[in-house]
């Protein structure tokens, strides 16, 4: 399809998946700004700032509320491309990367799962449960070490595509805007898009439009994940396996995209995850996904590992593409003089 698309969009294109690469580059050899100088937490505190003034118990309110949010996400990345017109490559290459590295939140996330690992290993259970809420939303004052392995890797595997890969696809196919829009909604979602008597209805549209933003990215980061396990060390699990898995297992989980990413990790690692949750007060069954032993510290490390390299191959592998092919139509226009 890409051979039959004009030179501006092929352009477009390439700088788009350029941005991208640079901006994850810029996430991986950077530390996290603190808060008060970080892009998202801005976000959220006017997405918080804006509640205060739409909240009703309505599903209409909500939806109101994630309507303004969103206009207001497309004012500022249409700001910021005014801004770098200027540049060399400005628009497509400068603006993408800058969202991508803001929105990007792979580095944390790994990070902060070995920290939890070297807790666990130091026999430091209290202190990883203290540390747990910073990668989940479940009750973590009475979980024991394998639950919170469990819960470690499992929030690892979600957020591999909510914090990084989803912002990779947006970035390559839709450049800042797409970015920012896919981070505003994520943002709403981890507001307002809970299961409780305040949000039931006012956070139904945001949870609802998050699972619509995450169903592309969450599939292609399954096929990402066969694609990383046959390039590391120590996963031997075959494609096929973990294909059926993530399609077959995760349909038991309560998310149409977490799901399947969580149990193409738990295939992958070969280890066993899902079970019972609870979020403040209220049990879920995610379903058991995997068909592997109890995870331990140690995978851990090799989940974060392999969400490393699924980030990777989904952020290098569009630039080659577009270079690639780019390079190949030279040559075949060289022939042809």
């Amino acid at each position: 399809m890409i051979l039959t698309l004009s030179k501006p969009v092929r352009d477009m294109a390439l700088r788009r998946s350029v941005g991208t690469l640079v901006g994850v580059l810029v996430d991986r050899a950077s530390a996290e700004p603190p808060n008060r100088y970080h892009p998202v937490a801005w976000l959220g505190q006017g997405l918080e700032l804006l509640e205060s003034k739409t909240y009703d118990d309505s599903r209409l309110a909500g939806t109101g509320h994630l309507a303004l949010s969103l206009a207001a996400s497309l004012l500022s990345a249409g700001a910021v491309r005014r801004a770098v017109r200027v540049l060399p490559g400005g628009v497509g290459v400068v603006d993408t990367a800058v969202f991508v590295a803001a929105s990007s939140g792979g580095k944390m996330l790994g990070d902060t799962a070995l920290r939890i690992k070297r807790l666990l290993d130091d026999g430091d259970v209290d202190g990883a449960r203290l540390l747990l809420p910073h990668l989940v939303g479940r009750d973590a004052s009475k979980l024991s070490p394998e639950e919170i392995t469990r819960a470690v890797i499992e929030s690892v595997a979600e957020n591999t595509v909510d914090a990084a890969t989803a912002v990779l696809t947006f970035g390559v196919f839709t450049g800042a805007a797409g970015v920012w829009l896919h981070r505003t909604i994520n943002t709403l979602d981890a507001m307002v898009g809970h299961h409780n008597k305040r949000y039931e209805n006012f956070g139904w549209a945001s949870a609802n439009l998050d699972d619509v933003a995450n169903w592309v990215p969450a599939r292609l980061s399954v096929f990402a994940t066969v694609l990383a396990s046959r390039t590391l060390a120590g996963f031997d699990v075959p494609s096929s396996e973990i294909l059926a898995t993530a399609f077959d297992d995760g349909k038991k989980h309560p998310s149409p995209n977490g799901g399947l990413i969580e149990a193409a990790f738990a295939s992958a690692l070969d280890v066993t995850l899902g079970g019972t949750n609870s979020y403040s007060g209220r049990v879920e069954q995610r379903g058991t996904l995997g068909t592997g032993r109890a995870p331990t510290p140690d995978d851990i490390a090799r989940c974060v590992v392999l969400s490393n390299r699924v980030v990777s191959i989904m952020a290098g592998l569009p630039t080659a593409l577009m270079l690639g092919h780019a390079c190949t139509r030279r040559t075949v226009s060289g022939r042809r003089r």
